[in-house]
């Protein structure tokens, strides 16, 4: 159950609209700060490359590889990655480990891998292979029985960070900076390349990212952010705090139950030799280094390089405002979520009550009114506030919809069981004491209770459905004939998700009257409650405190998600 209300949370975040743009060719450097990078949406590139050395002379089915032997030199060590898990290279540190081996030595087992690829096709070739000249028999002993494991990964070949880090800066001279990253600050630029099959595993980037495919295939897959909680990252006090827990091919659904959904909010992009992806920051990515259609050419060896920036809200984002944005952050996800619960919940009455049949009592008019006259007993006999009803804004009991009567009667009804006890000047002291305590009290009591916001709050299941016109007019009608159910409607028995529905009906009239109707509404209105500052401290109060259960309902996923470990 757990599961499904965390995929409905993260669902109603994940816009349909977040897909991979398309360009045939390059944008401007203009195009590409104004419309795409500001959306922080991914973003495919035809041709990125077109005219570099790296494009030209790169192809290891073309020399690339001794090309990139002679280039880089002999004496150059690189860092690989050595997988403990096969092809699939996961961020967790206790899965690989960093080797540090000769570059040459890497290229002169790729070549051996090629040659092997093509032996039965061209045996020829493969003797010519055969008879380069490789590595010593000790520099290749080591990584023979796991050649398949390597991966040359964040090779660098610019670091702004860490100049001492390039050990392959003699490649940058090949590079030909795309166009729209035109006076990007680079962070750093890096190489890659693999064999055919390796994938990484799912993981996202603090930096935004360009990915550059040379040779070969990517196919990649790409998550917004606000999936997360469908991919489990690491605890963000972890050392790989930016990688998935969850296995994209094997995924364990019965410790991650949520992953289930992932591939509802995936989308797939391919990446062919000269493509470039614009990802992200933040966004996630599974990355597969492929052999396309299954055949036996360059794509058995993928090189790819990649750019990364930092973004405009990061460079801007200055340590001492953290508080601050993280208060405006959680602000944002409570708002959300308060509207998430009351449009769900609209749209689950709507459905219900579509095709809405009152029920006798409120088509017998005559019957209705008996049964007002009967609670009316129980009313003070004073009008308080009495104006001229004669109109529908006066809102007689006769112009209210059936449907509204309906609801009136079921209001009262709710008031007079609850309160018919209650001495009447116990219910305005109560309401206008110091509430500082019981409200810890019952916060405490909201936040441990995870059943149905609007199943707890009958008020509000009842006023949900009822247009804000209608509502307005049902208001006005209690003022004028039954002041005294309304003020213990508000005072003694609305609760937190009643009073946030409430004043999001009042928002709505607002919306629909004039500024003059406005104010006439709400000074009525406020003329039932003998102390009108209590009836203002009682709705904001449980306003507050269905704020603060919203906030407990998002901080307790964000935790879930984000720091705790799955069981």
């Amino acid at each position: 159950m757990q599961a499904e209300e965390d995929a409905e949370f993260v669902g109603a975040r994940v816009e349909a609209g977040l897909r991979a743009a398309r360009f045939s060719s390059p944008p401007s450097s203009e195009e590409f700060a104004a419309s795409i990078e500001p959306k922080n949406v991914p973003a495919v590139f035809h041709d990125v490359l077109n005219g570099s050395a790296a494009s030209s002379r790169w192809d290891p089915l073309h020399g690339g590889l001794d090309y990139l032997l002679e280039k880089v030199g002999p004496d150059v060590a690189v860092e690989a990655m050595m997988s403990s898990t096969g092809h699939v290279f996961y961020g967790d540190l206790r899965s690989h480990e960093r080797v540090s081996i000769p570059f040459s030595t890497f290229m002169h087992s790729c070549k051996s891998y090629l040659g092997h690829l093509n032996a039965a096709g061209d045996s020829s070739k493969d003797k010519a292979i055969e008879e380069e000249p490789t590595c010593s028999e000790e520099m290749c002993s080591a990584i023979s029985e796991n050649s398949e494991q390597l991966y040359l990964a964040q090779v660098s070949i610019l670091n702004t960070e860490n100049k001492e880090r390039c050990s392959l800066e003699v490649l940058k001279v090949d590079i030909q900076e795309p166009i729209f990253l035109k006076g990007k600050p680079f962070s750093s630029i890096n190489f890659w390349m693999s064999r055919a099959h390796m994938r990484s595993s799912t993981h996202y980037d603090p930096h935004h990212n360009l990915l550059c495919v040379v040779a070969g295939c990517k196919k990649v897959t790409l998550w917004s952010p606000s999936a997360s909680p469908f991919l489990y990252p690491m605890p963000v006090y972890g050392e790989a705090s930016n990688h998935s827990c969850v296995s994209i091919e094997e995924p364990d659904y019965s410790s991650y139950t949520r992953a289930k959904y992932m591939k509802e909010y995936s989308e797939r992009v391919v990446l062919n030799c000269g493509d470039a992806l614009f990802i992200p920051e933040g966004w996630y990515i599974f990355l597969n280094y492929f052999t396309l259609y299954h055949q036996v050419d360059s794509d058995d060896l993928t090189i790819a390089i990649n750019f990364w920036w930092k973004s405009r809200i990061m460079t801007e984002m200055l340590e001492h405002m953290d508080a601050y944005y993280l208060r405006r952050i959680l602000r944002r996800l409570v708002d959300t979520e308060m509207d998430k619960i009351a449009q769900k919940n609209s749209f689950s009455h709507a459905k219900e009550n579509n095709g809405f049949q009152p029920t006798d009592k409120a088509l017998r008019g005559s019957e209705q009114f008996n049964l007002h006259n009967e609670v009316k007993s129980h009313d003070t006999s004073d009008k308080k506030g009495a104006t001229d009803t004669s109109d529908k804004k006066g809102a007689p009991l006769q112009s209210l919809e059936p449907s509204t009567l309906q609801a009136l009667y079921e209001l009262m009804s709710l008031v007079h069981d609850s309160v018919e006890a209650v001495d009447q000047n116990n219910i305005a002291e109560s309401a206008s004491q110091d509430t500082s305590s019981s409200q810890s009290i019952e916060r405490k009591k909201i936040a441990a209770d995870d059943s149905s916001l609007l199943e707890k709050d009958p008020v509000a299941k009842i006023i949900l459905p009822v247009e804000p016109l209608e509502l307005r007019s049902m208001l006005l009608a209690m003022v004028h004939t039954f002041p005294r159910t309304l003020e213990g409607l508000v005072l003694n028995i609305l609760g937190p998700t009643g009073a946030e529905i409430l004043t999001r009906k009042f928002d709505e009239m607002d919306q629909q009257t004039t500024t003059e109707e406005q104010a006439k509404f709400y000074k009525t209105f406020y003329t039932a409650f003998d102390d009108q500052y209590a009836a203002m401290d009682a709705l904001l109060n449980r306003k507050e405190l269905f704020s603060f259960q919203v906030f407990q309902s998002v901080l307790d996923q964000y935790l879930r998600v984000h720091v705790d470990r799955p069981s």
